[in-house]
């Protein structure tokens, strides 16, 4: 069983960037990075594949960006531009089979980091 940790979360004013990191992903294994806001359902916001092929939510296409370093065991989490809205709880998971865009797709969740977008 993977074992996953996020890290990176912290307050950050609206406009400002953040890059959040996940350690402990299988080499093997397509990565999957959701968010969930206070009394809201989990979103997906990007995968990505072993060959690196990216897949983006709605939630953040366009300001985020997903990659992987399998020599470092990690996927990171470049997010640009944030706003108020994508103040949430940022999670980590393996993919298991199924959509992507979709939380019973994946397996071994992280504990989440926090983000907060406020001035």
């Amino acid at each position: 069983q993977v074992h996953l940790g996020e890290a990176g979360g912290r307050l950050v004013q609206p406009g400002g960037a953040l890059r959040l990191s996940c350690s402990g992903n299988g080499r093997t294994s397509t990565m999957g990075w959701f968010r969930q806001a206070p009394a809201k359902a989990r979103e997906f916001v990007a995968a990505i594949r072993t060959d690196s092929s990216t897949y983006y939510g709605e939630a953040m296409r366009g300001r985020a960006a997903i990659s992987r370093d399998d020599i470092k065991n990690t996927v990171s989490l470049q997010m640009n531009s944030l706003k108020a809205g994508d103040t949430a709880v940022y999670y980590c998971a393996v993919y298991d089979r199924g959509p992507l865009f979709e939380t019973d797709s994946y397996e071994n969740w992280g504990q989440g980091t926090q983000v907060t977008v406020s001035s």
